[in-house]
């Protein structure tokens, strides 16, 4: 085998270049080129962070406006609601009325009326000249009778009625057991001044002589 020998060729009429720089300045050249490119990773580093910051910060802006947008409509509820305000007191109040009236006139009745018809159970010519009422309050129950034959009551009605003939107080009785809330009655004493009889009736009633009238309806 026979191996082949690389020759060095000479360039004929080629120019000679001969490097004179001292290794000194080949190596600040080579630092320089170092240094460029390390301060182009730092400005590439930087841009990146900045790119980040603006990102952040438009994302905090942009949250921001939401959040003031939100405490806008927080604050226009706020004023919408304020609005109603009166309204709901009134209504608050309207609620404790109707309670107050219900406590207050749970023991009403409507004497006026009720005198009217004990009134219209007496005969013609019999006229009532006076009349006391003692009635239960709503925070206080009404003294019951120790009289077994006397029912409970709620209130008690003592009249005198006055007529020119002799009166029949058992028919008198007998006509105020048409009375709403009519418990029991009992005669009184029966007397004669010039020409007049006068009689006494003491009558009980419960509650269903009550009006009713603050009552709640159904579905309150």
């Amino acid at each position: 085998m026979s191996r082949t020998k690389k020759t060095a060729t000479a360039v004929v009429g080629g120019l000679p270049r001969v490097d004179l720089l001292p290794p000194e300045v080949r190596a600040e050249r080579r630092s320089g080129v170092t240094v460029r490119r390390a301060w182009m990773g730092v400005i590439g580093v930087a841009a990146v962070v900045g790119i980040a910051v603006g990102g952040a910060t438009l994302r905090s802006m942009e949250a921001q406006d939401e959040l003031l947008a939100v405490q806008a409509d927080t604050q226009q509820l706020l004023l919408e609601q304020g609005k109603y305000t009166e309204v709901r007191d009134t209504k608050t109040e309207i609620t404790l009325l109707s309670a107050a009236q219900a406590v207050a006139g749970a023991t009403e009745i409507a004497w006026p009326s009720y005198l009217e018809q004990i009134q219209a159970t007496l005969p013609d010519g019999v006229t009532i000249s006076t009349i006391t009422i003692d009635q239960a309050s709503p925070i206080a129950d009404y003294a019951q009778s120790q009289t077994p034959l006397q029912g409970a009551r709620i209130g008690t009605v003592t009249f005198t009625a006055q007529s020119d003939t002799l009166p029949s107080v058992p028919d008198w009785l007998d006509g105020l057991t048409a009375l709403p809330g009519y418990t029991d009655a009992t005669p009184g004493t029966v007397a004669l001044e010039e020409d007049v009889y006068a009689a006494t009736v003491v009558m009980h009633i419960d509650q269903r002589a009550f009006s009713n009238r603050f009552a709640p309806t159904e579905g309150q």
